[in-house]
């Protein structure tokens, strides 16, 4: 079984080394990472045309083989799927720090990455942990994550990945994990968890700020209101009570049944219908 592993924090962080070595007591594992920081572009690729991706061979210890790529995790994925670093079976993405879960699986590259490779007809594993100091989601800053325990997060990663490698899904699909920032003996519980639809900190209010010395730009001061407390069923409760939180993404599909009259109109009066 050949693994790709990726990530949306670049391939110098230390999350997506220790998972890298770890699975590969797994699989054989090709690491294909962004050159640098691409956390918040979900399943982007990128304006290709302007960007001209480069490849370039890296080193990592106790990795057989990988590369860096001048753009986002979707995209180190969707070169793999054209065989730019030889047939791949599998896609993990991580370990990003911050949890992924609720609203957030929009917008992370990390989870975009595990998206993008399902919609390739791969099955992709996303794989976050929790950082202590801004709730349960959000990028963990440089100085947050100094005492990350990388290692409980990429043991829960490999076991995961080693049981969906025995009994891969057909059409595949996207598991979500998510694990608390505790060692793996303090890990008691795990759920099947709901995707969270209340963000356990909201940004509170958004303000334009003049920049000083130019004219007509603005910077923009954020502030972020109090923690919620989440429903343990949800993926986000779940990790902030100390349980690994495991949730399944297929892909968007229509829903059936849905018509807005108005549009229907519209449409019909454009069309003679």
């Amino acid at each position: 079984m050949r693994i790709l592993v990726t990530n949306d924090d670049g391939i110098d962080s230390l999350g997506l080394h220790v998972l890298a070595r770890r699975l590969t007591e797994v699989g054989d594992v090709v690491v294909v990472a962004p050159d640098r920081e691409y956390s918040g572009f979900g399943a982007a690729l990128g304006t290709l045309h302007l960007m001209q991706p480069e490849v370039q061979r890296e080193h990592i210890d106790g990795v057989p083989e990988a590369w860096s790529v001048s753009g986002p995790p979707a995209l180190c994925v969707y070169f793999a799927r054209f065989g730019c670093f030889g047939d791949i079976d599998l896609v993990v993405s991580g370990i990003n720090p911050g949890a992924n879960t609720g609203r957030a699986i929009y917008h992370s590259g990390t989870v975009g990455a595990a998206i993008t490779a399902r919609n390739g007809g791969l099955n992709g594993v996303a794989v976050s942990q929790s950082v202590v100091g801004f709730g349960v989601e959000g990028q963990g800053w440089d100085e947050m994550i100094q005492d990350q325990r990388w290692d409980t997060a990429a043991e829960v990663a490999a076991r995961v990945t080693e049981a969906l490698i025995d009994d891969l899904p057909e059409p595949p699909l996207v598991v979500n994990i998510n694990v608390p920032n505790v060692g793996l003996e303090e890990i008691t519980a795990w759920r099947h968890a709901e995707v969270g639809a209340i963000p356990p900190r909201s940004m509170s209010s958004a303000t334009l700020v003049p920049r000083e010395g130019y004219e007509e730009t603005f910077t923009v001061a954020m502030e972020w209101g109090d923690p919620v407390e989440l429903p343990i069923e949800t993926d986000g409760g779940s990790v902030e009570a100390g349980e690994v939180s495991i949730s399944y993404l297929s892909r968007i599909v229509h829903e059936p049944g849905s018509t807005i009259p108005a549009i229907d109109g519209v449409l019909d009066g454009l069309t003679g219908g």
